[in-house]
């Protein structure tokens, strides 16, 4: 009994000890961050305020995390808010993404989509698979594609190896196409078997010459493979419009700088847009060239600011002939997603896709080339309801890159710059990308893009069409202010076909 007692006081005052010791060394801390604060001339509060003044830092950075978690709202936060990113989770996973009680959104908020459904619904046993749109076809390979919802440009690069993977393995699973953005053709976007949209960027990343110019061998070897079902010239993307890609040194690593032709360590930024294209005559020639060197489906990818370029494109292609237009355009909007963009650009320039989309649409069918050149949706689309939008406004397909970010597990931790990511989709680091499975990860694209595609088909439904390219204008409508709907087709009224082009046919099928 002594002995444990003489044990237990032993204890007490080695404890009593180091007590006393952590007291005295978070007393030298805060003496040695008092000292620094004072002397520093860099920051006025932690000067006034020393060692205090540094709490502000460390709230800012925790805040965005409470604002998450515990003060924000479902509908409130930006760019997405929780209800969003939950219904993307519940659908990626394949659980239950109904709901009770009515809608927590707010339905008077102008700009708001309302769909005019009808008193007769298509009945299940009427409603169509979107019928397949071919693309491209005056090239040796047209692409039949089907997807009412493909994965948008996320380069290899900017997001990590398993997520690449997940995406591609995912997209062979749910039958659409995969984007693989600016930074090249690498061996994980081929290896889940998917359809692949390749991305030429200003860079030329992945079909390079030694010049930082188009390589034709290295674009003939790209296109080569199979998967490669269309080639997309990037002008503009949604976040930084006027500006090439940024990736960042870290992620820079030796196998994409390998796959890329660049140097690895290094910043890796794209000029702002491609050299060889400084006017209409010019893209049009850059597309012919593309078109020609790799046998499949050419267009071009572009956020629509000034329009006055797309009238003189189309009269340059009707005067050329229709056989030399871009075989798509993706229209990318303005308030679209990246890793890393300066906030001017991200937060000021380029429209927003709501309002973009309807003017390239019109001015292709004014000029009638509406047929001839496909048009693809890109940017915030990650709902049925926005997809559902976008085929009113006379979409042929919808891109989404965010939307699969989620169906991956993002978290929308803001971090994608950092090479920080909690989740291991946009960062190099291996621990971090330990935490993404591929294997389960496809699952959860597959699940998406079929939650997707029901949940489309049921407002095309309600709207009493068959499926999703079925929609029209006049089956939706935009709150404005004052609470009052007006129809989409009064907002962005249908257009004819000029007189001079009516009799000329822009569908060799």
């Amino acid at each position: 009994m002594e002995f444990f007692s003489s044990v237990m006081q032993s204890a007490l005052n080695f404890l009593s000890s180091l007590f006393v010791f952590a007291i005295g060394v978070l007393v030298l801390v805060l003496i040695c961050f008092f000292v620094a604060d004072v002397m520093q001339t860099r920051d006025a509060v932690r000067r006034n305020y020393p060692v205090i003044g540094r709490f502000r830092y460390l709230f800012s950075t925790l805040g965005e995390f409470f604002r998450q978690y515990f003060f924000a709202m479902d509908r409130e936060e930006m760019p997405f808010n929780r209800a969003e990113r939950e219904w993307v989770y519940k659908s990626s996973q394949g659980a239950d993404n109904t709901i009770a009680f009515g809608s927590t959104r707010n339905l008077t908020v102008p700009g708001t989509a309302i769909f005019v459904n009808c008193p007769f619904p298509t009945l299940e046993e009427d409603a169509l698979a979107a019928p397949p749109l071919v693309i491209g076809p005056y090239c040796r390979t047209p692409y039949e594609a089907r997807s009412i919802i493909n994965i948008s440009a996320m380069s290899f690069g900017a997001i990590s190896k398993p997520a690449v993977l997940a995406l591609s393995m995912g997209a062979k699973m749910a039958g659409c196409w995969l984007n693989t953005g600016e930074g090249g053709l690498s061996p994980y976007h081929l290896e889940g078997g998917c359809d692949i949209v390749f991305q030429i960027g200003t860079a030329k990343y992945g079909v390079r010459g030694e010049d930082g110019g188009l390589n034709d061998e290295r674009l003939r070897e790209v296109a080569g493979h199979e998967q490669v079902r269309m080639i997309e010239i990037k002008l503009s993307q949604g976040a930084k419009p006027g500006k090439g890609g940024i990736l960042p040194a870290a992620k820079v690593t030796p196998e994409i700088a390998s796959i890329r032709g660049i140097e690895a360590g290094k910043d890796s930024i794209s000029p702002n847009r491609h050299p060889e294209i400084d006017n209409i005559p010019e893209l049009l020639e850059f597309i012919g060239h593309v078109r020609e060197v790799s046998g499949k489906p050419t267009g071009f990818k572009a956020v629509i600011g000034g329009y006055g370029w797309l009238e003189k494109l189309c009269e340059a292609i009707q005067a050329a002939g229709i056989e030399r237009a871009p075989d798509f355009i993706t229209v990318d909007s303005g308030d679209g997603g990246t890793g890393a963009a300066p906030m001017p650009l991200m937060d000021n320039v380029g429209l927003p896709v709501k309002e973009s989309l309807p003017i390239v649409v019109d001015i292709l069918t004014r000029y009638g080339l509406r047929d001839r050149i496909r048009v693809i949706a890109s940017g915030k689309l990650v709902t049925p309801a926005e997809v559902a939008w976008a085929y009113c406004a006379g979409a042929d397909f919808v891109n989404s890159a965010r939307g699969f970010m989620f169906a991956l597990g993002c978290i929308q931790a803001l971090k994608c710059n950092k090479n920080t990511c909690p989740t291991g989709i946009t960062t190099h680091d291996r621990r971090l990308q330990h935490g993404l499975d591929p294997e389960e990860k496809s699952v959860r694209v597959r699940n998406f893009v079929e939650k997707m595609r029901y949940g489309t088909g049921l407002i095309a439904h309600s709207c009493g069409v068959p499926d999703p390219r079925s929609l029209r204008r006049y089956h939706c409508r935009i709150v404005q202010d004052g609470a009052r709907s007006k129809p989409l087709d009064v907002l962005h009224p249908l257009v004819e076909v000029l007189p001079q082009y009516r009799a000329q046919t822009s569908d060799p099928t």
